[in-house]
């Protein structure tokens, strides 16, 4: 087959294209420049998508013997991601960049471009497993607990998985290094990445107060309605959220306060005690259904509602068009505009954008 291996610069990207090669494949890098300004992407031990990162994936594509390019997708990233990021938290809802990113650049901006190209699938370091039976992808849990990304491969669709190669699925993070290290690539020790590339201090809240400024608004107690301060906008705050919460006087008892709700239109952050973020009821929109097939009925899952954590046995069925999960032992933390992920076992059966919560 054809392949292009999107390759980050990283040491999974690395060994996903390095084992596409040792299969046989016709293997082409890309690396994919999604900033106009490379330099204020974060760089080092936390980077991701930096000049740095481009240089190392040109070595390791050198090592490798395959062709190497540097494909701009900072239009479409800005757009795609870092605009949506900014306008979900304005609304008053809490995104995901990373698996926003997945869907719409790597599985839709770089598969169709790659398709255009005549190549026959996309190969990424992703940790997952995946297979064709009879004709349907079936999108499942990787081997190495710690590290799985299926959760934020689950908004893919059945063609875009058709197209895809995840080589990694079946190791451990150990094997990989130790794969990189035998092969003799230098991103064998290479640091993971972590937090969002395009906020390049950690800073969310600064990073959207610079772009949607000030929006004043009340903390209010959910219990009983008083209000115990000001605060300087929504997008500052999401569900769960126990820190930073800027008020002075502390609930009856000593007891923390977490947010519960946020009120964009009215600029209302409503706060009160841990246990009024439990959640026994998820709904949502636009489900995506990896496998091709949607739920033909209520059916036992395990629900997970971010990346890492979040996770809960319940019943998963398709209610007026909307996934709804009915959660056996209930969520605290749960967000409208987190992505809600049913699994059977380690098989991904859909995946929906959260709208309420009960």
């Amino acid at each position: 087959m054809r392949v292009l291996a999107a390759m980050s610069g990283g040491v999974d990207s690395a060994v996903a294209a390095a084992r596409a090669v040792a299969a046989g494949h016709d293997v082409v890098g890309v690396h994919l420049a999604l900033s106009a300004k490379p330099g204020t992407l974060r760089t080092g031990a936390r980077g991701c998508c930096t000049v740095e990162d481009a240089r190392d994936a040109r070595r390791v594509a050198d090592i490798l013997g395959i062709p190497f390019y540097v494909w701009d997708f900072a239009e479409r990233f800005t757009e795609d991601v870092i605009e949506d990021f900014v306008a979900e938290y304005a609304a008053g809802r809490t995104p995901n960049p990373c698996l926003r990113c997945n869907e719409r650049i790597k599985f839709e901006a770089l598969l169709d471009k790659a398709l255009a190209l005549g190549f026959d699938a996309v190969c990424t370091g992703h940790y997952a497993r995946l297979s064709i039976v009879d004709g349907s992808p079936e999108l499942r849990r990787s081997a190495d607990a710690g590290k799985d990304q299926s959760y934020v491969l689950a908004s893919l669709t059945a063609g875009q998985l058709r197209h895809a190669m995840f080589p990694l699925g079946a190791s451990v993070k150990s094997e990989v290094r130790a794969e990189a290290a035998a092969r003799g690539l230098a991103v064998a020790d290479k640091p993971d990445s972590h937090d969002i590339c395009f906020i390049p201090d950690g800073d969310t809240r600064a990073f959207l107060t610079g772009r949607l400024g000030e929006r004043p608004g009340a903390l209010v107690d959910g219990e009983t309605g008083a209000v115990l301060g000001r605060h300087a906008g929504v997008h500052g705050f999401t569900v769960g959220q126990r820190h930073g919460l800027g008020i002075d006087a502390p609930a009856p008892g000593g007891r923390p306060r977490y947010v519960l709700a946020l009120e964009p239109v009215s600029g209302t952050v409503r706060v009160g005690p841990r246990e009024g973020l439990l959640v026994r009821e998820i709904v949502g929109g636009a489900p995506v259904w990896p496998s091709g097939r949607a739920l033909s009925g209520p059916v036992a899952c395990v629900a997970q509602v971010r990346a890492h954590g979040g996770v809960a046995p319940g019943v998963a069925s398709v209610v007026d068009g909307a996934l709804t999960v009915r959660l056996d032992e209930g969520l605290r933390g749960v967000a409208p505009g987190q992505t809600v992920v049913v699994y059977a076992g380690d098989l991904v059966l859909g995946s929906a954008t959260i709208g309420t919560t009960r």
